[in-house]
């Protein structure tokens, strides 16, 4: 079967609702594709064998019953909201199938083995609908031998779905239609799977391993292999195979002890079933091997290629590593590569691509371990083409998803240098793939080009370039760079045409901190009179950065501070404060898409927007605390405006009308102890589901669980207030508690001092806190402004960048990036 015409239907195809699905099978794996499930709010029902023991007829689902309680004290999070735990309904192999019928999604996930996986089909086709869609999460078996057993009819709903774990946190969802499979029914699952579960969907063909194993752990057993030719140590390969290439951080060995040795085993035995070549290259060398039979697995057995040291005096350096000669363990080094070191700087991953593999493999040990490395790779995923899929970027698009690279094999080897590369592999006799042949042959000298129209991928079958198939609501702000959309821009943000008469304002600086160059640009473009406020209907902030903004530039702040320039650093507090208010005040609907990581002043930025179009993946928080400092750019400010907005719904009473009476009222006691809370604790939410508990999101928010649909999301939202009417909220004059709530808020600060919680200084920064929340020190009911409040919000940040273990923290901050308390 086609996958083009499988992706084309996957495009075209409305999102279909899905009532109910099933998980077979409660392991590690199975019962977190529950919890996914659940997360898009759909109920599940979750069945496994009986436990040995089952003369308990209330404990015969007892398996499952303990996977779901695992599942709520899961680290990293299996929910978004520990509340959908409630829409798996555990059950077993033996008196629940008949729960089976009125699932409209199955998905087997037993263990790997043929004989148990086609067992457990025989057992439940007699009890699945006639619409049901069955699909088998295999790591690596053949799909369609799976149901090779099965009446025609049924294989018509099989096919693969293979879930990264954990599914939560891994978005690729590989899909292996089989021959007899059903398109539309392929392209239903494919169609809920991207928008619901936020997967990025890629077609495989069903070979072994699929896409993402198959190249991923070739390169695992490639760089094991090159570690032994090289005598390299297991920190040294880990140093060279983070994120100098574009890799996880974790390395290959550290990544190989999380995923479980076993696992790796179990992929590598499936190569003997691909290519002959792929056997040898392939195989396990004796240390791990010898490895696999002592049972160190990793993790999930407390020891693997490193473990931790229980004698240790620091618990933040107590890590052993393997000697891979001796098998004995020892501290773990951080190793030092000189020519590793001196491309750190360099500002992009293509730029350190270039930079490393231009070194002399006779002299420089990093480039004689990485040159073969990634070639062979490259060369690798291309001898693959076509065997496991349609095309490179399919392979690309696997291994960002799969393995979290940044770049996947194809669009490094065009970093690299597609006719450089493959010239030094000629000159020492080794090998180049004949796909990387015909694409030189062709006249071309890189698999992908870059087309206003948009991205196109070489196709070896026509021997050039076709556009890249990818469902519709996908882009990045790269998408519309490409097509030349830029209107203005500097080193920290852009203003981009995304079309539908929308602008999006990238933050692209590093790391997206927010300095003087964002701000600018910001306010300069919602400022009401500009030419692109009269231009465009709307606005949305955002970019294609991993976080949306770890806060404001520290740095600058502290050399000004250092400098002693306080003129400056005041006018810099106030330029934040203009650029959030041109947000919110903006005569056109500005939309924030906040996204992993958004804290301080990237969560003071979402907090201004007119509306903010979430993904799930939120950690968000005003985290200023942690740095001896209070939210200065409007933070505080809004969560002291939600707190009196909340209190005024649960209270009903009018504060226009009785200020007095409102100020004392319990309800906006309880809604500012709430807000002080999640501000003085600089609490950071682990979903956005969490971010809406912590009144970081607002109820009108939506969440988009597929990140690569954020941007056009995020477009639609801002066209639906422009179409409903939008007009930009007036300053607001608001009555504050003052001295009604202020010395409660004093109180708790003290108990928890008294106990230790916290220190002297979190107490002074705590009640700057509290007396920016109340209003300052007024006679309760007094009416203020925002401006009013935005200026003790620039008093208490002045005041404490003059406090020296504020500054002690900032710096500690910027050399770490871990909080200190002291």
């Amino acid at each position: 079967m086609s996958t083009a015409v499988i992706a084309k239907a996957h495009s075209q195809v409305i999102t279909p609702l899905l009532s109910r699905a099933a998980v077979l099978g409660a392991g590690a794996m199975g019962s977190r594709i529950a919890a996914h499930l659940a997360n898009a709010g759909v109920p599940v029902l979750l069945l496994d064998i009986l436990p040995p023991n089952n003369s308990d007829p209330k404990a015969r689902s007892g398996i499952v019953t303990s996977a779901v309680a695992a599942l709520l004290k899961a680290k990293p999070a299996a929910f978004y909201d520990a509340a959908s735990a409630r829409l798996i309904t555990p059950g077993n192999f033996e008196d629940d199938l008949g729960g089976l019928k009125d699932c409209d999604w199955i998905i087997e996930a037993v263990t790997e083995d043929l004989a148990i996986k086609q067992a457990l089909l025989a057992k439940i086709i007699p009890h699945i609908g006639p619409r049901s869609i069955v699909t088998t999460n295999t790591s690596g078996l053949p799909v369609a031998s799976i149901a090779a057993n099965a009446l025609p009819e049924f294989r018509r709903r099989w096919f693969g779905t293979h879930f990264f774990n954990p599914p939560r946190y891994m978005r690729l969802l590989e899909i292996i239609p089989t021959p007899e499979a059903d398109p539309a029914a392929v392209a239903s699952i494919a169609a809920f799977a991207d928008r619901r579960l936020g997967k990025s969907i890629v077609y495989a063909r069903d070979t072994p391993n699929f896409i993402a194993n198959r190249i991923g752990v070739f390169s695992m057993l490639t760089a094991v292999r090159l570690m032994q030719e090289e005598n390299l140590t297991i920190e040294d390969v880990d140093t060279l195979t983070g994120s100098v290439i574009g890799w996880p951080r974790t390395g290959t060995f550290r990544l190989a002890d999380m995923v479980g040795l076993d696992v790796l085993a179990h992929v590598a035995g499936n190569f003997s079933q691909a290519r002959s070549s792929d056997s040898s290259a392939t195989s396990l060398p004796a240390f791990i091997e010898t490895m696999l039979e002592r049972r160190w697995l990793g993790d999930k057995t407390g020891q693997g290629f490193y473990k931790k040291d229980p004698e240790a005096k620091d618990p933040k350096n107590n890590r052993l590593a393997l000697d891979w000669h001796t098998l004995d363990y020892r501290p773990a080094a951080r190793p030092k590569f000189p020519s590793i070191e001196m491309v750190k700087n360099a500002e992009s991953l293509p730029e350190r691509l270039r930079l490393v593999l231009r070194g002399d493999v006779r002299k420089d040990k990093a480039a004689a371990f990485l040159f073969p490395l990634l070639t062979g790779i490259w060369n690798y995923a291309a001898d693959c083409l076509p065997e496991i899929a349609d095309s490179a970027a399919s392979i690309d698009r696997a291994m960002r998803a799969g393995f979290n690279w940044e770049l996947g094999p194809f669009e490094m080897w065009d970093v690299a240098g597609v006719a450089e590369t493959t010239a030094q592999l000629r000159a020492t006799d080794q090998h180049v793939s004949p796909r990387a042949e015909k694409l030189l042959a062709s006249g071309n000298t890189s698999w992908y080009t870059d087309d206003p129209e948009g991205r196109t991928v070489f196709d070896h079958a026509t021997s050039s370039h076709k556009p890249i198939d990818q469902p519709e609501g996908i882009a990045s702000a790269a998408t519309f760079r490409r097509a030349n959309k830029v209107i203005r821009k500097n080193p920290g943000c852009s203003l981009i045409d995304i079309g539908e008469d929308i602008a999006l304002l990238e933050l692209h600086s590093k790391k997206n901190a927010i300095g003087d160059d964002i701000v600018s640009l910001i306010t300069q473009t919602l400022n009401p009179t500009s030419e692109y406020v009269r231009n465009f209907r709307g606005f949305v902030i955002s970019g294609d950065a991993n976080d949306f903004s770890v806060g404001a530039n520290l740095m600058q702040l502290l050399l000004g501070i250092q400098e002693g320039d306080w003129d400056e650093v005041g006018l810099a507090v106030r330029a934040f404060q203009r650029m959030t208010a041109s947000i919110k005040f903006c005569p056109r609907p500005v939309v924030a898409a906040p996204f992993n990581l958004c804290l301080g002043g990237g969560t003071e930025i979402s907090l201004h927007a007119a509306r903010r179009q979430s993904h799930a993946e939120l950690y968000m928080g005003l985290v200023e605390t942690g740095v001896g400092l209070v939210p200065g750019g409007g933070g505080t400010k809004e969560m002291t405006l939600h707190a009196i907005d909340a209190a005024r719904a649960s209270s009903g009473i009018d504060y226009a009308a009785t200020p007095a009476r409102f100020a004392l009222s319990a309800d906006l006691q309880d809604a500012l102890r709430q807000r002080f809370e999640t501000v003085a604790m600089a609490k950071v939410s682990t979903s956005a589901a969490e971010a809406r508990a912590l009144d970081l999101l607002m109820p009108a928010d939506q969440i988009t669980l597929n990140r690569e649909r954020l941007l056009l999301d995020a477009r639609e939202a801002a066209i639906y207030l422009v179409e409903t009417g939008y007009t930009a909220p007036a300053l607001r004059t608001v009555a504050v508690p003052g001295e009604a709530v202020l010395p409660t808020l004093k109180l708790g600060i003290h108990l928890m001092r008294q106990a230790e919680y916290i220190s002297d200084h979190d107490v002074t920064v705590a009640t700057h806190v509290a007396r920016i929340l109340c209003g300052g020190a007024l006679t309760p009911g007094s009416l203020v402004t925002e401006e009013y409040l935005l200026d003790l919000e620039r008093e208490s940040f002045l005041s404490l960048c003059g406090e020296r273990k504020t500054q002690e923290r900032i710096a500690y901050t910027l050399q770490t990036g871990r909080p200190l308390r002291n």
